[in-house]
């Protein structure tokens, strides 16, 4: 299992992108990373993981002077004639019988009757060309980089930037609602648990589980009453 962004390794990993590499780990837990210790001005960091509130990440780091780099994620969907009772449980153990890498296997969801997982390395080569999972013909399609309806750009007004205020109108459900996520440990700021009173700032994003995604883009203005007019992107 590839070790968390405080370890040894990928203090290595940080120089070997300094030095002009693009590096990348295997599926860690979100909650682990310290982004401080990506706070190089030499080097940008890519964390994905399929969905957009994805427990399970690849973190991509890269020289600065490189635009961009691809995600290193690939999202399965997984369709088959599975007995009604089969769950994800299920699915979770028929993969531990393919002895699959578990640093190549993200997140795994069910979805309208199919399950997606997220992938990488040779993992995808292997489940793309499985003809049986369980006992059950399946079919396996690379569905992209990231599951989901993608993203929508909204402009929002909010009367602070708190983390509460900011995540209830980003996604659309009431206040009371999305504090229950947080009280509940469903909701994350750049990996790590949020609390209510937190705040966010341009280029944070928040994920709550069950809802997606919302990256804090920018405050656009403060309005005359003291709200801020703010630009958000939210991924579904």
């Amino acid at each position: 299992m590839t070790k968390s962004p405080g370890s040894p390794k990928v203090a290595q990993l940080v120089a070997q992108a300094r030095g002009g590499r693009v590096v990348r780990t295997g599926f860690l837990d979100a909650d682990s990373i310290d982004r401080r210790i990506l706070q190089d001005e030499e080097i940008r960091s890519l964390i994905a993981g399929g969905f957009p509130d994805a427990r399970r990440v690849l973190l991509t780091l890269y020289p600065a002077h490189i635009p961009s780099v691809d995600s290193g994620v690939s999202v399965l969907r997984v369709i088959g004639e599975f007995r009604p009772d089969f769950e994800v449980q299920d699915f979770a153990v028929a993969l531990k019988q393919l002895a699959l890498p578990e640093e190549q296997l993200g997140d795994l969801r069910e979805e309208r009757g199919a399950f997606l997982l997220a992938v990488t390395g040779k993992a995808k080569s292997t489940l793309l060309s499985l003809g049986t999972l369980a006992n059950t013909k399946i079919e396996v399609e690379d569905i992209g980089e990231v599951a989901g309806r993608g993203a929508k750009t909204r402009e929002v007004v909010v009367p602070s930037l708190r983390v509460d205020v900011v995540g209830a109108k980003g996604f659309g459900v009431s206040r009371a609602y999305f504090q229950q996520g947080i009280d509940g440990g469903k909701v994350r700021i750049n990996g790590a648990q949020a609390r209510a009173s937190s705040e966010v700032r341009e280029g944070d994003s928040l994920s709550a589980e069950g809802l997606g995604r919302v990256d804090f883009k920018r405050v656009v203005n403060e309005t005359r009453r003291g709200n801020f007019k703010v630009e958000l992107d939210v991924h579904r």
